[in-house]
């Protein structure tokens, strides 16, 4: 389980590092964007990524039998 962490954190990270290297101005462009939106929105966006994710986790779980 501990390996099956970091290897889904080094995916993360592999996947965040995408778009400032292949797109960076577009890249900034986003983050500037978000950066002006409301708290209040970025709260709601932020915890539907967190439920996607576990949900993700969970049937992948199921899946594999673990």
């Amino acid at each position: 389980m501990n390996t099956t962490i970091w290897m889904a954190l080094a995916l993360v990270l592999v996947l965040e590092g995408l778009g400032p290297m292949f797109l960076p101005r577009m890249w900034r462009r986003m983050i500037l964007g978000m950066a002006q939106l409301p708290d209040r929105l970025l709260h709601r966006f932020g915890g539907g990524l967190v439920v996607a994710g576990v949900v993700i986790y969970c049937m992948l779980s199921a899946h594999s039998g673990g």
